[in-house]
């Protein structure tokens, strides 16, 4: 019987190029850690304590601060999950009502089920020659806030996985407006600021609290991140009160020193790393623009983009984003980050190799040209664009009597389940929410496209829990 170490061991020795996360793109010749086994300790004499630091990880964790000119900067081991939690419980001790950008991670929507809030959507436009979603407006949001007056805090999404930005500054300027405390998950974004062929970070553009994935852009650990701290509308003693419940009561020094390790990298050797990475990715971006079929995403649309992620479409091709992504892993040994309906994204770090990307580029000139025949009309977007009807709090229909039905007989019917793709990991259909002929037949694309949701899927069939919406009583 085979095993994960085994696994993982044939994978690393094998040919297949990482398009996808870790940031550090398994570069042993730049990372050159030692044996993990060697250093995995806990907190014995010297080497301090995450969640009372006073001594090397204060330190470490304040010259990440200055880094990243914040006012105070948390190191996460649990992932942006955890920073996501902390940052909503923390900014909603006082206000349960938040405006919640519909585009977000699962992880804002878990936190919205543990604190019981009282949730305002405000959706994204869509990007129809891409099958993306575009940022977040600043009139959105202050519309959002003109029409309920009590929302405490804003959450956004920027970049998003497609790597699409919103305008950070003029969203923050309309949440202070109004008293309200602005949360940016900028889980794709830990590069932003550190060169300027990429957007600037939302550190810099007003946000209050920003939550950063290392692992994903930069050359760190998987699980690894960050959340840094711009002002004082949030009480740090409530940031630390509920990181200390968020995260693991045994962090891992591995991780932590991967945290450290990464940002002293970025400080030191980080301008000479980014103008090389920049060069190459503006040459091979150049390059993959002339294809006749596959579409380069060029941030049509958008207020700005990160360019950083490569998003191939194929709307129009006689292919799926799926049949592209596996056409590439297996007869090119390239494998990408993620693919939907429309468009398979490979992400990039400042540690991939002009030979991943030139590899990259031939395969796609190859497949390329035998797509110009057989080629139908572009596929319906894979992407939920409709606003959503919410019947009951997530926390009332997750804890609540529930259901079990298949799909094709729980239109018009209450969720109970969270619905979603994963990568991105954004809810399709959230609890509480009704099931509408339209998120019926999204379910139905994104199957036939060969997406595999987590939630709803048992077997060959679709089935999902819906909840009561009356509960029977003893007289009933």
């Amino acid at each position: 019987m085979r095993n994960l170490y085994d696994e993982l061991n044939d994978y690393a020795s094998s040919e297949m190029y990482p398009f996808h996360m870790p940031g550090h793109k398994r570069n042993v010749q730049k990372m050159d850690f030692v044996n993990p086994y060697k250093i995995d300790i806990t907190e014995i004499e010297g080497f301090d304590n995450l969640h009372n630091p006073e001594g090397i990880l204060k330190e470490s964790m304040e010259e990440a601060a200055r880094f990243y000119k914040t006012d105070k900067t948390y190191f996460l081991v649990n992932g942006s999950t955890c920073g996501i939690l902390a940052s909503i419980s923390a900014a909603t001790v006082d206000n349960r009502k938040i405006l919640v950008a519909r585009n977000s991670h699962k992880s804002v929507y878990n936190a919205l089920y543990l604190r019981d809030l009282e949730p305002v959507y405000v959706y994204p436009d869509s990007i129809d020659a891409a099958g993306i979603q575009a940022g977040i407006r600043s009139g959105q949001v202050l519309e959002a806030l003109e029409e309920h007056p009590d929302i405490g805090t804003v959450v956004i999404t920027s970049p998003t996985y497609e790597g699409v930005v919103s305008d950070i500054m003029a969203i923050a300027a309309a949440v202070h407006s109004h008293g309200a405390v602005l949360i940016v998950d900028e889980a794709h974004g830990a590069h932003f600021g550190m060169h300027e062929a990429f957007p600037v970070s939302s550190v810099a553009l007003g946000a209050d609290l920003v939550v950063q994935s290392l692992h994903k852009t930069l050359p760190s650990f998987t699980q690894t991140a960050v959340l840094h701290v711009c002002g004082s509308r949030v009480p740090h003693f409530l940031l630390e009160r509920f990181l200390s419940i968020y995260q693991t009561s045994s962090p891992s020094y591995l991780l932590m020193a991967g945290i450290d390790r990464c940002i002293r990298m970025m400080s030191q050797e980080g301008k000479p790393l980014f103008d090389k990475y920049s060069d190459t990715l503006l040459k091979y971006r150049s390059k993959i623009k002339e294809l006749k079929n596959i579409r380069l995403f060029d941030g049509e649309q958008s207020f700005a983009y990160d360019p950083s992620k490569i998003l191939l479409s194929v709307r129009g091709t006689g292919m799926t984003g799926t049949e592209l992504s596996d056409l590439l892993r297996d007869k090119y040994n390239i494998q990408m980050e993620m693919a939907s309906t429309d468009y398979a994204l490979a992400l990039t770090s400042c540690l991939d190799k002009e030979e991943g990307f030139e590899r990259l580029y031939e395969a796609l000139v190859r497949i390329d040209a035998g797509l110009g025949e057989n080629i139908r009309e572009a596929s319906s977007s894979g992407i939920c664009t409709f606003e959503a009807e919410q019947i009951y709090s997530i926390k009332k229909a997750l804890d609540g009597m529930t259901d079990t039905r298949k799909l094709d007989n729980a239109e018009g019917l209450i969720s109970a389940d969270y619905v979603y793709a994963y990568p991105p990991g954004i809810p399709i259909l959230v609890p509480g929410e009704r099931i509408t002929p339209g998120v019926v037949e999204l379910f139905r694309r994104y199957r036939a496209s060969g997406i595999k949701l987590l939630g709803p899927e048992h077997g060959s069939t679709i089935e999902i829990k819906i909840a009561r919406e009356k509960e029977k009583t003893n007289g009933e």
